[in-house]
């Protein structure tokens, strides 16, 4: 089981999206990616904190360091998401998707709306 991500730093989920969104990274690529960047020492300090709780591997490449989140993109998506619907909506998965398609400046396409419809009759059909 990961560690509970509400008990990151604002800056310690910042590097946490970075690692999840290029999949692995240097201390270098981190800070660069940061806003308002630290220094690179203290991105390695917050690196080696992050290590201790848990929430990344490392590998050594050459003289490098290279950082990964150790939970997959997927179940921490799934894990954020869960999070979001029960904080901010109440467990409702239609007031979350209401919020959401309502706030769209470019709308929802015809093919979206096809694939929603789907998935929405899978589910129906799986008893989910």
């Amino acid at each position: 089981m990961m560690p509970d991500p509400s008990e990151l730093s604002r800056r310690e989920r910042q590097i946490m999206d970075v690692l999840f969104s290029r999949g692995e990274a240097t201390v270098n690529q981190i800070a660069e990616a940061l806003p308002d960047p630290p220094t690179a020492m203290a991105v390695r300090r917050m690196m080696h904190i992050l290590e201790e709780k848990g929430y990344l591997r490392r590998r050594e490449q050459g003289r490098e360091v290279v950082y990964a989140p150790k939970e997959s993109r997927d179940n921490a998506g799934r894990s954020a998401f869960a999070r979001v619907l029960e904080t901010f909506f109440g467990g409702s998965l239609e007031e979350a998707l209401t919020a959401h398609l309502m706030a769209r400046k470019d709308g929802v396409s015809s093919d979206e709306r096809e694939r929603l419809v789907e998935l929405i009759k899978q589910t129906e059909m799986e008893g989910r």
